[in-house]
C-alpha cells in the first residue's frame, strides 16, 4: 500500500539516491590502496599485572583499573617492585581495551633487548571498562580524574630508586589522547607529571559525532584551555593521524588548535630537553634524511682519500652503481647552471645511512672539505631524495656525489637541473563541474571522481545525515496534519514526503541568516536573544562548508526518509500479521479515551523508571508502548476488513452507526475503517520520528547497560529531561486518533510548526545531534494538545 502511493519516477529516484549513497560508502570503505603494514608478535606470552589501588580511589571508581604490561621473564622480574625502568602510560580510546598496549609494549621491549637494557620502558595500561566515550561524554571527566590518581600511584612505584621519575609519558588512542590533554585542566594537577604527549588519531579538534551536550562541552574546556594557555604549555605533544584509511576519525579533526609546539616521539622520554626534543620530532616525523639521529649533526665533512673524481657537465644525469672497486666522487659545477636553472634534484635508490651528497665552496676538480647536504635529503618509502635552490646557496662553487666502494649492491643515482616555471602550474582545487586538463610534453588530465566526490561527502558530513533525515519527516509531518486540517483526511506519507521535503524550503533560510550574522547588528540581536551558534558557520570555521553539501545530504535524507517510512510501515503490518495468527482477533475501539487510569498509571510508572535507571530506558520503553498500541490499531483494522468480507451487510450497517455517532462528544467517538486508516497514516509518520530519537538515545542506553553492575542510576543522563516529556506526550498520542485531532482549534497552528522546526534541525542540529530531539518534541506536543482543544 505504502509503493503504491508514490509514482514510479519518484521511486526511481529514491532507488537512484541509495545507489549514489553506496558509492559514496563503498569509496570511505574500500577507497583505499591495500594495506601493507604487517600483525606484530609477540615473543613470549603477554601478561597485564593489576597494580592495587588505594582502598578509596578503587571504590570511588569500581569500574577503572590499571594494569603493568610484560612479557615472560621480564613479567616475572617485575611481579617484584619497585620498577627500574621509564614509565609510560597507555590510555585506550572509544570502547578500547586496556590490553590494546600489547602492540607497542612488545616492541618497546624488544628494542630494549637490542641495547641490553641500557634503559627500558615500563608499560602501564587504563582499564576505562571501554566505555563508548565517543557517544556518550558523561565519563570523561572522571576519566580524567581516574588518570591523574593512576599517574601519582605510578610514581609511587619508583620509590626507592636513586634516580626516580618524577614523570610519566603517556601515550592516548583516540580519546584517550583527549582524556590527556584534559588533565592539564584539572585544578590539582601539576603539568610535570607529563614529560611527553603522543595521540594517535584523536579527534582534538571536535568530536566525530556529537550526541550529547557533555561531549560538546568537554571539547570547550579542553581546547579553550589550551589555546588560552598555550604560552604555558609546556608539554611536548605529537598528534599522529590515521590518514585516508581511518574512515572513523578523518586527519583534519587530529590537528592540536592553534598550537605551534604539537609535534613528539617516543624517544625523546630520555631527556627533559624540549628543544632536543623537537628535533627528535622533526627527524622521525617531519622531514627523516636517512641518517641517523644526531643532536649536533656535523655540518662540513672531510673528503680525503683515494678516490676518484669525475666532473659531469650534463644537467641531466644518470649512474648505475654495482660492484665498484673505489670511491667515486661526481662533481656538477654550479656557475653555468645557475644562469639557466632554479633548482636541482637529485635520488638515490641507496637507502643507507651515510652521507652522499656534498656542496664544495671555491672548488675545481677536487675538495678537501664540503658541507654535507644529506641532512636536507627526504627518505620516501623507495629512495632518498634532495631538491635545493640554487639561490639559497650563492657560496657553493660544485655539487658532490658520493658513491662508495660496494660490492654485489646495485643502486640507482639521478641529479638533473630545472627551471621550476617550466615544472610547476597553479590549478584550482576541482569541483563538481569542472574538468581541466592541458599538454605540452606531457598530457595530464585533472577531472571529477563522482564516486570520491560522495566519498568525501560521507566522510566529512555523514553524521550530519540524521539532522536532514528528521528535517524531510518533520516537513512530510506537517503536511500530513494540514491535510487533516483541509480536506478532513491525512494523505499517505510517501505522498506528503514527495510534495513537502523540499530542498528550497529549508536551505535558503539557512543561508540566509548565515549571510545576516556577518552584520554586527544582526549579530547582536542574535546574542541577545541567546541563540546558539549556527552550524553553518561551525562548518565554515572546520573548512567543511563546500558548494552543494547541503543539497545532496537533503536529497540522501529525503531517501532515506522514505525508505525508513516504508520500514515503518511494513513492520507494522508484519507485526499486526503475527498478532492476528497468536492471537484472538481484536475489535475496533468502541469509543475513544484519550486518557485512563491505567495510562495514568503507565505514565507514572516510565517517568519513575527514567528519574531512577536512565531516560533512554525508559525512552525505549516508550516507543515499545506506542508501537504496541500501533500494531494494536492495525491488527484490529485488519480484522474489521476481513468481517466486512465475509458480512458486507453487516459492515455497512456498521459505516451507518459510526457515522450517526460522529455527532457526540470527542470522547465517544466511534470509529469508522476511515478514520482508523487515516490514524495509522500519522501514526506511522510519528514511529519513524521516534525511531530517529530511539536511535539518538541508544549510546547513553548501551553506556548504562554496560556499568549496570557498578551503578543503577546513570549520572549524568543526557536523555533524562527529553523523557519527561516524551513519556506522557507518547502516551496520549498512542490514544489518540485522527477524528478527535481534525476538529481542534490548534490543528491548523499545529500544521504549520513542522516547517520552521526542520529549518531549525538543519541550523542548530547537523553539527550537534543532541539538539534534534528538542525539535522533535515540540510538534509531538502540539499534536497531542489537539486531543484537548
Amino acid at each position: 500500500m505504502f509503493l503504491h502511493s508514490v509514482n514510479l519516477w519518484n521511486l526511481a529516484f529514491y532507488v537512484f539516491m541509495v545507489f549514489m549513497a553506496t558509492l559514496g560508502l563503498w569509496d570511505v570503505f574500500f577507497g583505499f590502496e591495500e594495506n601493507k603494514c604487517s600483525m606484530s608478535y609477540m615473543f613470549e606470552y603477554p601478561e597485564y599485572q593489576k597494580i592495587e589501588l588505594p582502598k578509596k580511589l578503587a571504590k570511588r571508581y569500581p569500574a577503572y583499573e590499571l594494569y603493568l604490561y610484560g612479557e615472560g621473564s621480564y613479567a616475572e622480574e617485575h611481579k617484584i617492585l619497585p620498577l627500574t625502568g621509564i614509565p609510560v602510560l597507555f590510555l585506550p580510546g572509544n570502547a578500547g581495551s586496556y590490553k590494546q598496549v600489547r602492540s607497542v609494549g612488545s616492541i618497546a621491549l624488544r628494542k630494549a633487548e637490542d641495547i641490553d637494557f641500557k634503559y627500558h620502558f615500563d608499560f602501564f595500561s587504563v582499564n576505562f571498562n571501554e566505555e563508548l566515550v565517543a557517544l556518550y561524554g558523561g565519563s570523561l571527566q572522571k576519566q580524567t580524574k581516574f588518570v591523574h590518581e593512576c599517574i601519582k600511584t605510578i610514581l609511587k612505584l619508583y620509590k626507592g630508586q636513586e634516580f626516580a621519575p618524577k614523570s610519566v609519558a603517556i601515550i592516548g588512542h583516540s580519546m584517550g589522547g583527549l582524556v590527556a590533554r584534559a588533565l592539564l585542566t584539572l585544578k590539582n594537577f601539576k603539568q610535570d607529571l607529563i614529560s611527553l604527549l603522543v595521540t594517535q588519531a584523536t579527534p582534538h579538534v571536535a568530536p566525530v559525532i556529537p550526541l550529547d551536550r557533555f561531549i560538546t562541552d568537554f571539547y570547550m574546556t579542553v581546547n579553550n584551555y589550551w589555546i588560552l594557555n598555550a604560552r604555558h604549555i609546556n608539554l611536548t605533544t605529537l598528534s599522529v593521524a590515521g590518514g585516508f584509511r581511518d574512515y572513523q576519525v578523518r586527519s583534519g579533526l587530529t590537528f592540536l588548535p592553534q598550537l605551534s609546539h604539537h609535534t613528539s616521539a617516543l624517544s625523546v622520554v630520555i631527556t627533559q630537553n624540549s628543544k632536543k626534543k623537537l628535533s627528535v620530532l622533526n627527524h622521525h616525523f617531519i622531514r627523516h634524511p636517512a641518517k641517523h639521529f644526531e643532536e649536533n649533526p656535523t655540518v662540513i665533512s672531510d673528503m680525503t682519500g683515494t678516490s676518484m673524481w669525475v666532473p659531469v657537465k650534463v644537467p641531466k644525469w644518470t649512474y648505475v652503481a654495482y660492484n665498484e672497486s673505489d670511491k667515486i666522487y661526481f662533481t656538477f659545477p654550479l656557475a653555468n647552471h645557475r644562469k639557466i636553472y632554479t633548482h636541482v634534484y637529485c635520488q638515490s635508490t641507496m637507502l643507507d645511512t651515510n652521507s652522499w651528497i656534498f656542496g664544495c665552496i671555491n672548488s675545481t676538480s677536487m675538495c678537501q672539505q664540503g658541507v654535507d647536504l644529506s641532512w636536507k635529503a627526504e627518505l620516501l618509502p623507495t629512495i632518498k631524495s634532495l631538491t635545493l635552490r640554487l639561490q639559497d646557496y650563492p657560496s657553493l662553487s660544485h655539487l658532490v656525489l658520493y658513491v662508495p666502494s660496494i660490492h654485489g649492491t646495485k643502486f640507482v643515482i639521478d641529479c638533473e637541473f630545472f627551471k621550476k616555471e617550466t615544472r610547476s602550474i597553479q590549478l584550482p582545487v576541482t569541483h563538481l563541474f569542472s574538468f581541466v586538463q592541458w599538454f605540452n610534453s606531457y598530457l595530464v588530465t585533472v577531472k571529477t571522481s563522482f564516486p570520491q566526490i560522495l566519498g568525501q561527502v560521507v566522510r566529512f558530513h555523514g553524521g550530519a545525515l540524521p539532522a536532514y533525515i528528521i528535517s524531510s519527516i518533520l516537513l512530510a509531518y506537517g503536511g500530513q496534519l494540514y491535510s487533516l486540517f483541509s480536506i478532513g483526511h491525512c494523505l499517505e506519507y510517501a505522498i506528503m514526503l514527495d510534495k513537502e521535503a523540499k530542498p528550497y524550503k529549508v536551505d535558503p533560510f539557512v543561508i540566509i541568516i548565515k549571510f545576516l550574522l556577518g552584520y554586527k547588528w544582526f549579530k547582536e540581536l542574535w546574542d541577545v536573544l541567546l541563540l546558539p551558534e549556527l552550524d553553518a558557520i561551525y562548518f565554515t570555521s572546520q573548512s567543511m562548508c563546500f558548494p552543494l553539501v547541503s543539497l545532496i545530504l537533503f536529497l540522501f535524507g529525503t531517501c532515506t526518509a522514505y525508505w525508513g517510512g516504508l520500514l515503518a510501515s511494513t513492520s507494522v503490518r508484519l507485526l499486526s500479521s503475527l498478532w492476528l495468527a497468536l492471537k484472538r482477533p481484536s475489535q475496533l475501539p468502541k469509543d475513544i479515551k484519550v486518557i485512563s487510569p491505567d495510562l495514568l498509571i503507565l505514565t507514572v510508572v516510565l517517568i519513575i523508571v527514567s528519574w531512577a535507571t536512565c531516560g533512554a530506558f525508559a525512552i525505549l520503553l516508550t516507543y515499545l508502548y506506542y508501537v504496541f498500541k500501533v500494531v494494536h490499531l492495525q491488527t484490529s483494522l485488519t480484522n474489521f476488513k476481513n468481517g466486512q468480507i465475509v458480512n458486507p451487510k453487516h459492515s455497512r450497517r456498521s459505516e451507518k452507526k459510526s457515522s450517526h455517532h460522529k455527532d457526540t462528544t470527542v470522547h465517544h467517538l466511534r470509529l469508522s475503517a476511515s478514520d482508523v486508516e487515516d490514524s495509522l497514516r500519522m501514526h506511522n509518520t510519528v514511529i519513524n520520528l521516534l525511531t530517529w530519537i530511539v536511535l539518538l538515545s541508544m549510546p547513553s542506553l548501551i553506556y548504562w547497560l554496560k556499568n549496570l553492575r557498578y551503578c543503577f542510576k546513570l549520572n549524568p543522563d543526557p536523555c533524562k529531561p527529553l523523557a519527561f516529556l516524551l513519556i506522557p506526550t507518547m502516551a496520549i498520542l498512542g490514544n489518540s486518533y485522527t477524528v478527535s485531532v481534525k476538529s481542534s482549534k490548534l490543528l491548523k497552528t499545529a500544521s504549520q510548526f513542522p516547517l520552521p522546526l526542520a529549518i531549525g534541525v538543519i541550523a542548530f542540529g547537523s553539527a550537534h545531534l543532541y539538539r534534534v530531539p528538542c525539535f522533535v518534541i515540540i510538534p509531538l506536543l502540539l499534536h497531542t494538545i489537539c486531543n484537548f482543544m
